[in-house]
């Protein structure tokens, strides 16, 4: 049976949700995910600071799915649609026509491919971003999409940020804007003339302060390259030369170890113990030279002798010792090339026949982020060492092709981190899709060295936080979290140039036009910087004149329509000046009655909460309740017509 209209309106009211006519001018964002990045990108809809309140966001889920982190179906606001298939179906109940941007975030290239074209179907105006791994598809569906599209690779873009950390050193960023090169460096490693803005203080009290107030005193900066090779690839050499005064003779003796087994090797070892101590007592008795006395030992170790009566007796004994250590040796050399062949062809099999190695990287989970990783370190001529529990993981082609080799089995096992040698690498990325996972294998690889520095790939934010502090296992990384500005920008058309990952948060580069009207139209640019959130860096004046960067900016200079500012921000900081540079909101032409009632639901003109940039009755007005009749569905059985539920903006309203 149906829920009642009163019911749901009385729920909705609890949940501080409001009532919404389908002439709701908020824009509408329909975002397709179920993992983390998905989250994130909702949760900015929902709470960006837009002139019209706001936006609205459309959920699309599977029906039945596990979220190892945040699950985007749970955030308040959003309209949920469930539907195992994205086709024309599924976006027309999603309300997808009219919508002012989609978002395609499942970890599927062929299947976001084919919900785009689904998408195009129903709006072929809609602003689509859409994930994607595979570079030359991306290439491909740019150029195949006659709507609005961007193509982005969430693994692509933090990569870097794992590298740097496994490396010890800032994350190598880089971007190109306008004239000019810049980069994320440490103060120390760049002139003063060079420093751009300050990025970040690490203190043990404070943590991590992000755009501080005080310029001179930052830990990491943003500055213009001037050619000096950043950190991480410093470090990669430093590397790459310590690998190459490794010690021969123990990688020798690592390998011969790990040919034959414990037991074969023992008793090879006791038989030539024994031929060695026989040679030295014939060299003594007989009174020939070490190398007379080293060829009769052979060869009467190997072939034999012919007896002779007329020696000692003791010379007999020990001329029958050898002959019988000589019947021995030959059935143990037989026995450890056989098991030594053996063992080849199943350590071959299984990716476990690997020579000892030092200062390597070992990467676990060769999916979109470890494939990545592996990449940019091979890049830099550091040994990487991959493991992964399938047989052919995505990245495993890449690997071969690379020479790095792949051990296929479970990480959290000793005897799968020790074939990888991680008791003597540099650093441990752990980089796969499941958190219980990659915390199992971090915990195991402690165990062989309390020191080893650990990269843990962890999908939700909050849990990677608790993890970093409570268990000290090294640096912790949410690939979503460190994605999400670069597509949330492309989904709002914001031009985001670059993302800057420090530590756990990322900082979007981007450049914001100025709208004629607009909050900041006229004032002076020391109002965009804002300590904590918004850094001027630069300014493009309108009419497409030359840049003014930091070192020529008058901050007591008046702002005018079309000039377009260049910041380094915070997500919420971003809001903040979009807002600022947009144009002013218009007011809404639509009116209603002061109140009215319906089914015995009560919606008087003082719960009619208003939205900031509103006047009269438009998006920030209660609307009244169906005549008659259930509210329509929200689920993948048709779009909602009428009205929706979506977050409240302003005061609660009363139900009677």
């Amino acid at each position: 049976m149906a829920e009642p209209w009163r019911d749901r309106a009385r729920r909705a009211v609890e949940w501080n949700w409001r009532l919404r006519s389908v002439g709701d001018p908020r824009p509408h964002y329909v975002v397709c995910g179920k993992d983390a990045l998905a989250y994130y990108v909702a949760r900015a809809m929902l709470e960006s600071e837009l002139p019209v309140g706001g936006a609205r966001v459309t959920v699309v889920v599977p029906e039945r799915y596990r979220s190892n982190g945040p699950d985007v179906a749970g955030l308040r606001g959003v309209r949920v649609i469930r539907s195992d298939r994205l086709d024309v179906a599924t976006f027309e109940a999603a309300g997808l026509a009219g919508a002012t941007g989609l978002a395609l975030l499942h970890q599927d290239d062929v299947g976001n491919l084919h919900a785009a074209l689904c998408a195009q179907a129903v709006d072929q105006q809609v602003r689509q971003v859409l994930r994607m791994f595979n570079g030359t598809l991306a290439d491909g569906v740019r150029k195949l999409l006659k709507a609005p599209v961007e193509v982005l690779s969430d693994a692509e873009m933090a990569a870097p940020a794992f590298v740097a950390a496994a490396l010890n050193e800032v994350d190598p960023s880089s971007f190109q804007h306008r004239d000019k090169t810049l980069r994320v460096a440490r103060r120390a490693d760049v002139r003063p003339q060079d420093v751009v803005c300050a990025l970040a203080n690490f203190s043990e009290a404070q943590g991590v302060k992000l755009l501080p107030a005080e310029q001179a005193g930052a830990d990491l900066v943003l500055a213009e390259a001037t050619g000096q090779p950043p950190g991480t690839e410093v470090a990669a050499r430093r590397l790459v030369r310590a690998r190459r005064r490794r010690r021969p003779v123990a990688v020798v003796m690592g390998a011969v170890r790990g040919f034959a087994t414990r037991k074969i090797g023992i008793a090879v070892m006791v038989v030539l113990a024994l031929i060695a101590v026989l040679g030295a007592l014939i060299s003594r008795a007989e009174d020939v030279s070490p190398l007379e006395a080293l060829y009769l030992t052979l060869v009467t170790t190997l072939s034999g002798a012919d007896p002779d009566t007329t020696k000692a007796p003791d010379a007999q004994i020990m001329q029958v010792v050898l002959n019988l250590a000589g019947l021995t040796l030959i059935p143990l050399i037989t026995a450890v090339v056989v098991d030594g062949i053996v063992n080849a062809r199943l350590a071959l099999h299984t990716g476990r026949l690997q020579p000892a190695r030092v200062g390597h990287v070992v990467v676990i989970g060769l999916g979109n982020v470890g494939t990545r990783v592996m990449a940019q370190l091979r890049e830099y001529d550091v040994e990487v060492v991959a493991i992964d529990k399938a047989q052919e993981p995505r990245g495993a082609a890449l690997a071969r092709q690379l020479e790095v080799p792949l051990i296929v089995g479970d990480a959290a096992l000793p005897e799968t981190l020790v074939a990888a040698s991680v008791a003597d690498c540099q650093a441990l990325v752990v980089a796969s899709t499941d958190d219980v996972a990659n915390l199992e294998a971090a915990l195991a690889a402690r165990d062989l060295r309390a020191d080893l520095r650990v990269v843990l790939r962890l999908f939700d934010g909050d849990f990677a936080e608790r993890v970093e502090e409570t268990f000290a296992l090294g640096v912790s990384r949410s690939v979503s979290y460190l994605a999400a500005p670069s597509f949330i920008g492309a989904l709002t058309e914001r031009a985001v140039i670059s993302t800057i990952p420090v530590d756990r948060h990322a900082l979007p580069v981007a450049e914001v036009p100025v709208a004629p009207g607009s909050e900041l139209d006229g004032r002076p640019l020391h109002m965009v910087n804002r300590d904590g959130q918004v850094r001027l860096i630069a300014r493009t004046p309108a009419g497409g004149a030359k840049t003014i960067w930091w070192k020529e900016l008058d901050h007591r200079e008046v702002i005018f329509a079309g000039d377009r500012l260049t910041v380094v921000a915070r997500r919420r900081g971003l809001d903040w000046l979009t807002g600022q540079c947009a144009p002013p909101a218009r007011p809404s032409p639509v009116s209603r009655p002061a109140g009215t009632v319906h089914d015995g639901l009560h919606t008087p003109a003082a719960a009619s909460p208003s939205v900031p940039g509103q006047t009269g009755s438009g998006a920030g007005a209660a609307h009244p309740a169906p005549l008659s009749g259930e509210v329509p569905s929200t689920s993948n059985g048709g779009p909602v017509h009428d009205v929706e539920l979506t977050r409240r903006q302003g005061r609660t309203g009363e139900v009677s």
